[in-house]
């Protein structure tokens, strides 16, 4: 898989986008009606229990407006937080923290978010199953939202399309199955080959080529026990398709090696943070 990296520079530049965003044209004309020279220290507040992350961005929202704003970290990224927990304070011109305030909570509460849904999921599942996350990304969001998942615990899947190979049902319907594995294995040239299989007589089609990994889609436990139970000495396994908090736990006893959650990323709640004057 490609490489996830967050760089200062990454945050930095990712950050300017987000203030211009809310800048442009004319800056925040209603923070302008405060009085610059004001000195404030302002506490970064939890509301609620949850795993944090996203303070560097937080940290270049408030140094890009204003140099001399104070950032100190009080919890690391990939921590858990109780609920009223201090996570960090800022000092600075009252002004320049007004106009930063939005752009750092938002990176916070959205990296929380995710970091904290996949620690649900991965506690549950056990120390046997991991949880990864999948290609359901906000676009141009997609280094970040993995960088979340991996602080609460979960691995990454692939995270783009020339990462590995995943045949999955739509490439399937359009061919047949055991050629598209056969020619993925000929021109592999070191790529991982997932297979998706949504029955038990897909996977005996393939059951014995020289991939990698199954993947078990929206099967039934007792089909995905049989499944898990015939694949296993041969491929990792994984299980996918509407996995909640409710049904994870059920699907990691079935012996699957990874369980892939779409929603870890595209539907995980923000985190309730604030600024605390």
């Amino acid at each position: 898989m490609s490489k996830i990296k967050l760089s200062e520079n990454f945050i930095r530049n990712t950050v300017k986008l987000a203030l211009n965003e809310d800048l442009f044209p004319s800056g925040d004309i209603t923070s302008n009606l405060v009085k610059n020279n004001k000195i404030i220290k302002v506490k970064l507040i939890s509301n609620q229990d949850a795993i944090i992350g996203g303070l560097l961005f937080a940290k270049h929202a408030f140094s890009l407006v204003d140099k001399k704003i104070k950032f100190l970290i009080k919890k690391k990224d990939g921590s858990f937080v109780k609920k009223k927990s201090l996570i960090a304070t800022v000092q600075g011109k009252a002004q320049n923290i007004l106009i930063a305030e939005r752009v750092a909570l938002n990176y916070l509460s959205h990296i929380s978010g995710i970091a904290t849904k996949t620690n649900q999921f991965v506690k549950l599942a056990g120390k046997k199953c991991k949880i990864c996350c999948t290609r359901k990304t906000i676009p141009n969001l997609r280094v970040i939202q993995k960088y979340a998942v991996k602080l609460g615990g979960g691995t990454n899947h692939r995270f783009n399309l020339s990462d590995e190979y995943l045949i999955k049902d739509n490439h399937i319907a359009s061919s047949n199955i055991k050629s598209l594995v056969s020619l993925a294995i000929k021109n592999k040239r070191g790529k991982k080959i997932t297979v998706e299989v949504d029955n038990l007589k897909q996977l005996k089609q393939i059951i014995g080529l020289k991939f990698n990994t199954v993947l078990f889609d929206n099967m039934n436990i007792k089909n995905l026990k049989a499944g898990v139970k015939i694949a296993k000495r041969y491929y990792e396994t994984e299980a996918s398709g509407n996995i909640n908090l409710k049904t994870v736990k059920t699907v990691a006893a079935t012996g699957v090696d990874r369980i892939s959650v779409g929603s870890i990323t595209h539907s995980a709640p923000a985190v309730d943070l604030k600024l605390e004057i």
